[in-house]
């Protein structure tokens, strides 16, 4: 029932079938009617894998993606410049 589900860190690991049925439950009624951020650190061409069993996947990336606006950062990680800091000051 909400206006705007935000998914982060999608994809740190593999769907397994109660997952994957979920997503596609949660795609399904949200498609075209709400809107959906995601974040994730694995790029967009592995989430059909990460996702598993073809035929949902493509149902479920066939919603997600190709209605999609798509922002890919290429900078390093607030983290990763987080720790090379906290490493020369040390």
């Amino acid at each position: 029932k909400t206006d705007l589900l935000i998914l982060d860190d999608f994809g740190l690991t593999a769907f397994d079938d109660p997952a994957r049925n979920a997503l596609m439950d949660i795609v399904e009624q949200k498609y075209d009617k709400t809107s959906i951020i995601i974040a994730a650190q694995i790029p967009v061409k592995n989430w059909h894998e990460t996702i598993g069993e073809g035929t949902i996947a493509d149902a479920i990336l066939d919603r997600m993606v190709h209605s999609s606006h798509r922002i890919e950062l290429t900078v390093e990680s607030m983290r990763k410049n987080k720790m090379k800091k906290t490493q020369i000051n040390s």
